[in-house]
């Protein structure tokens, strides 16, 4: 049992969270009600669980060193030694296999972007991780791969703004997470994660501030868009726009008087406000595209 326990704690499930962009494109789409088309997101979900399982087990095996440095990443079962490094490695295979073959039976596209995501997460572990700026690029484009499976998984063109959307704010999470590893972890920061050494709080602070400035400004042409009016039927979602700001702020609040951000998806789970607001998010989408007329 105590394998069994190890095994699940690196699969990491409380970080499946993230995969939850697989949904967006079928709320966006209208899609919501079609029993068949969810069945299809479903599958597609559990398959990017597995997915991103393998590229977590990957990047600890790979890790192990280095996240022993870690005030908690050292307790990980990999780190601590509870887990062989060639054990992880074969996990992370086994996983990967697993979930490309979920993929092959939902779409073609489907398959091709899990391939594609399975491709860049491995690219990221032994390679992109290393290089300044397109580290968090690559963290970045994973979530965006998520947004065009859902996409793919239910046969609809996906949208340009959702696209440019997601990579802002998922890009405007990365930095934030670099920026929270570099101020707990101080002096010791590049022992944990080598590329810290080529950021500063300051340089990261500028990076933010530019991508909450275009996110916020992307997503309200996104709400009056023409196409928006054409595929949604409804320049309503203009009205969730307040609720995209709050979110953000909130965030940025967390993150510089809190001192959190290094944990965006445990953040996203346990800050009462913040939880509450992607809540109400996602009420006010649906409400808005499945009950206003």
């Amino acid at each position: 049992m105590g394998l069994v326990q190890d095994i699940a704690q690196s699969m990491r499930p409380q970080q499946w969270t993230k995969n939850l962009l697989v949904f967006a494109a079928i709320l966006f789409a209208g899609k919501a009600g079609d029993t068949e088309a969810v069945g299809e997101v479903l599958v597609g979900f559990a398959a990017f669980c597995l997915l991103s399982s393998a590229a977590y087990l990957l990047n600890d095996s790979l890790d192990a060193a280095q996240d022993r440095q870690h005030p908690e990443k050292r307790h990980r079962p990999i780190a601590a030694g509870r887990i062989p490094v060639y054990e992880g490695i074969l996990l992370a295979l086994f996983f990967a296999l697993l979930g490309l073959a979920m993929s092959y039976f939902i779409t073609w596209d489907f398959f091709v972007t899990a391939l594609l995501y399975l491709i860049l997460t491995t690219a990221y572990s032994l390679w992109l991780k290393h290089i300044v700026i397109l580290d968090v690029l690559a963290v970045s484009l994973g979530y965006v791969l998520r947004a065009v499976a859902g996409a793919a998984a239910i046969s609809v063109e996906i949208s340009p703004w959702l696209i440019i959307c997601t990579l802002l704010l998922t890009l405007f999470l990365a930095l934030a997470k670099r920026r929270g590893e570099l101020v707990q972890l101080e002096a010791g920061a590049v022992d944990y994660r080598k590329i810290l050494d080529e950021y500063s709080p300051q340089l990261l602070d500028q990076m933010i501030a530019v991508v909450t400035a275009s996110t916020v400004v992307a997503y309200c042409l996104y709400t009056v868009d023409e196409r928006t009016l054409q595929v949604v039927g409804t320049q309503n979602l203009v009205y969730t726009v307040p609720l995209v700001i709050y979110a953000i702020f909130r965030y940025l609040y967390l993150m510089h008087e809190k001192k959190l951000g290094d944990h965006p998806d445990q953040l996203l789970l346990t800050d009462g406000p913040l939880l509450l607001t992607v809540a109400l998010y996602a009420a006010a989408v649906a409400v808005i595209l499945y009950f206003i007329p």
